[in-house]
């Protein structure tokens, strides 16, 4: 079972972490120094990164998602940032007016797309000529990296092989998003891969039971309420009696420019 964006049993599960450091500087990297006025986050989920973008000093954001529970839990979780704002809409209409946005990210987001060159093209429309477009995803490379200490996410697949035939169906290869940016008014700039941090634990229980929740992991809707507990008890087998858990994810970052 796939999970259910608009279950509102499920809308804080893109709420509860704060980007980290690796990527602010990452994407500051990725910026350098151009001036954005006006931003977008495509699939903000619960405005995780709508908030990340601010704390880069953009004075104007926009968050967009096709959940409206999620919608209403991104904004009860950045009611503290006013420059926010909010709108209901998805990758391929995305309710914002042509020409407006001088950088659009959709981070997390193409794997949940059955092609590309739609929502890019609809990326490039509301763009302003020399916006930036940047993409951040798993390619199939950095899905399978093996399990760790550090790389919980590998343990997955080792546990439950199937999950592997799911992720090869929904992820793109770099080529394929290449391909479809420069078929799509965009020249591309740099390709990254970012190791990214993506929580810190006090211990395997507590990564249990965020792993219970399925929290910001969409993956985990793929298995029952049972399989869920022996995966959990998989990985709690292979971590430390008493030890912090720093899990982090691997990722691939794409930044393009509007030429046309």
């Amino acid at each position: 079972m796939a999970i259910h964006f608009h279950d509102e049993r499920n809308k804080n599960s893109y709420t509860t972490r704060i980007a980290d450091k690796q990527w602010i500087t990452l994407i500051k990297q990725l910026l350098n120094g151009q001036w954005i006025q006006q931003a977008a986050d495509i699939g903000c989920g619960g405005g995780i990164y709508s908030k990340a973008l601010c704390t880069l000093g953009i004075p104007k954001v926009v968050g967009v998602d096709f959940s409206e529970p999620m919608l209403a839990a991104a904004r009860d979780n950045c009611r503290d940032y006013p420059q926010i704002k909010f709108l209901h809409g998805n990758a391929t209409a995305l309710n914002i007016a042509p020409n407006k946005m001088d950088l659009v990210l959709e981070r997390a987001l193409i794997h949940h797309l059955s092609e590309l060159k739609t929502s890019f093209t609809e990326v490039n429309r509301v763009l302003k000529k020399g916006g930036v477009f940047i993409i951040q995803d798993r390619t199939m490379e950095d899905v399978f990296k093996e399990g760790n200490e550090e790389h919980i996410r590998g343990w997955f697949f080792a546990r439950f092989p199937h999950l592997k035939e799911i992720e090869n169906a929904r992820r793109f290869v770099s080529g394929e998003v290449r391909t479809a940016l420069e078929e799509t008014g965009f020249k591309i700039v740099e390709e990254r891969k970012l190791l990214e941090t993506r929580r810190v634990y006090k211990s395997k229980e507590a990564l249990g039971e965020d792993l219970r929740k399925r929290t910001g992991r969409s993956i985990l809707y793929e298995l029952s309420d049972s399989q869920l507990q022996v995966l959990v008890d998989y990985i709690s087998s292979r971590l430390p009696m008493q030890k912090e858990i720093r899990e982090k994810d691997y990722w691939t970052v794409w930044k393009a420019v509007k030429i046309c």
